[in-house]
């Protein structure tokens, strides 16, 4: 992801955007900073309700300074607390869209649970960021990249990803990050990142597909309603009554006829409960259920242009776009996904 405050900006419309802040306070400046200093402060404080703003019970108040001075937060009599801004985080952008290779959602959390009232958004968290959440007196910091990502074996000073995370529990600071999952939801980093080209069919590359509970489904039968209920106590007993779904079918010369959903993990104990009876047994089958996609949601878009441009028009528009130093230009089979290497890239424009 891009640094410096281009990209906080962004943070703060895709924030706005899910309703996860307000933007009452915006301070712009055009000069670029890096991204050891491009951090932010979001202040919570209490808004008056609008039927608008109903999603949350309180919204934070944006306060945008590339500089080192940021806002002191302002203390509210009503706070929301770090698992209500995580299920607003979630809502936003589900981390189930993160690739499976990141490490992505709540890495640091603070042993005594207090209010969020100042929230700190960073592309990476480094010593400088780290230094402007303690005088921040920061509860949350809100770090693209993930600062811990490979096992950790030791918490040592001498390495600056350990040392981050010492000092995060010593001053009580929860360390979230999105990271791959604001890349793959719709409307987000890479939907922002092809509009920079202009108009065009856009898909993505890669479909996201739903967290459905329910894995299988079984179809069995039995003689009487009688026997229903008694199959249906059985199964609820075993698993709690928490993912099973039955609907019956039909009703015929044979019996009736059962349609059942579950999870996993209760798939073994209800093969096992059914077999237990022998009409049920005789006629059980079980399909294994597909996930379903998610339309927009997923890594990689796709745009096909309406009119063809250039490659160096293509660069000059995500310069403009982006407001960044420079555009690097990769081969297509980086685009494709086919290599994990970039190209032999340059510069193609320098500011």
């Amino acid at each position: 992801m891009l640094t410096g405050c281009r990209n906080l900006s962004r943070t703060f419309l895709f924030l706005t955007y899910g309703r996860v802040c307000t933007r009452r306070s915006f301070i712009s400046q055009t000069s670029l900073c890096s991204s050891t200093s491009a951090v932010s402060s979001i202040l919570l404080t209490q808004s008056s309700p609008t039927k608008s703003h109903s999603f949350f019970p309180l919204h934070p108040t944006v306060h945008f300074s590339p500089t080192r001075c940021l806002s002191r937060s302002v203390l509210s009599p009503s706070l929301m607390e770090l698992k209500e801004v995580l299920q607003v985080l979630e809502q936003l952008a589900p981390l189930s869209l993160a690739e499976s290779w990141d490490n992505v959602g709540l890495l640091v959390e603070p042993s005594k649970s207090r209010p969020v009232k100042t929230i700190l958004l960073t592309n990476d968290l480094t010593d400088a960021v780290m230094e402007e959440a303690e005088n921040m007196s920061c509860d949350l910091i809100i770090s693209y990249h993930p600062p811990l990502f490979q096992p950790i074996k030791r918490l040592v000073q001498k390495d600056w990803k350990q040392r981050l995370a010492i000092r995060a529990v010593e001053s009580g600071m929860a360390v979230f990050s999105p990271h791959t999952s604001w890349d793959s939801v719709k409307g987000g980093v890479n939907d922002w990142l092809i509009g920079g080209l202009g108009s065009g069919q856009v898909s993505v590359l890669n479909q996201a597909l739903g967290g459905a509970s329910h894995s299988h489904k079984l179809e069995f039968t039995v003689r009487s309603v009688e026997q229903l209920n008694q199959v249906m106590d059985e199964l609820k007993a075993c698993d709690s009554g928490t993912t099973l779904q039955h609907s019956v079918s039909r009703h015929d010369s044979s019996g009736i006829h059962v349609s059942l959903t579950c999870s996993d993990s209760a798939l073994t104990p209800s093969v096992q409960t059914l077999l237990r009876h022998s009409a049920s047994s005789q006629s059980l089958s079980i399909l294994k259920l597909e996930k379903p996609p998610l339309p927009g949601h997923g890594p990689g878009r796709l745009s096909v242009l309406g009119e063809p441009v250039t490659v160096a028009t293509a660069v000059q528009k995500m310069k403009s776009h982006l407001g960044y130093l420079c555009v690097y230009c990769g081969s297509v089979c980086w685009i494709w996904g086919l290599s994990a290497e970039w190209s032999q890239s340059r510069p193609l424009h320098h500011r």
